[in-house]
């Protein structure tokens, strides 16, 4: 009789070793793929930047922090005027000689810059005639009609502003006599001190009023 043994116990030893392989070759495989292919949150770590480095990672549109602010034009123009423009400690305040016409007394009162830089003066200045006590004397000066325009100084250049008021010996209004003038220019809050010598001015009463023009530049008419 043939002995059949062999040929099955030769088979099932191949089978078992193709297996063996089979199993083998599938953990290889597995392996590779495992430490060559980043998981899905590895990857999404990865698409960014280091978070310790600053850079925002893709698609981040939050600014990034200690970034210093853009100045908008307003507030450049608006520090442009602020730094331009002449201020009370810069000028100093004088007044003409009276220039009489048609019953009218005209004088220029002139400001002068006297600081190292140059700088701007627009529209009217402030005027009132004061007491030796400091007191105020009549209403202050109107605006005459006109067309302010900035008037540039450089360093020891001068702006003036014709002030006028009917010869009160004409109009026969009330007057008094004023111990100083008080000038403030335009946008400023303190006033220079001018000692006046010209004698009496209206302060009520028919035709007592005062005007101020705008200022242009030089030192009179």
């Amino acid at each position: 009789m043939t002995d059949t043994s062999r040929p099955l116990r030769r088979t099932a030893l191949l089978a078992s070793g193709v297996a063996l392989l089979g199993l083998l070759t599938a953990c290889g495989t597995e392996g590779a793929t495992s430490s060559g292919t980043p998981r899905p949150s590895e990857a999404a770590r990865t698409a960014g930047a280091d978070p310790g480095s600053g850079t925002p990672t893709a698609g981040d549109t939050s600014p990034t922090v200690g970034a210093a602010p853009t100045d908008t034009a307003g507030s450049a123009s608006a520090s442009a005027r602020t730094d331009g423009r002449c201020h009370t400690a810069e000028l100093r305040a004088t007044v003409g000689r009276v220039d009489p016409g048609a019953g009218q007394r005209n004088f220029p009162v002139v400001l002068t810059n006297t600081s190292d830089r140059t700088c701007t003066v627009y529209g009217y200045p402030g005027a009132a005639f004061v007491d030796a006590s400091g007191r105020q004397l009549g209403p202050d000066p109107e605006r005459a009609p006109g067309s302010p325009g900035t008037v540039t100084l450089t360093p020891g250049k001068s702006a003036w502003a014709g002030l006028s008021f009917s010869s009160p010996q004409i109009s026969g209004a009330r007057t008094a006599t004023p111990a100083a003038l008080l000038v403030t220019p335009p946008d400023e809050r303190e006033p220079l001190k001018v000692t006046w010598t010209a004698g009496e001015v209206p302060v009520g009463g028919d035709e007592s009023s005062v005007s101020v023009t705008a200022l242009e530049a030089g030192t009179g008419p």
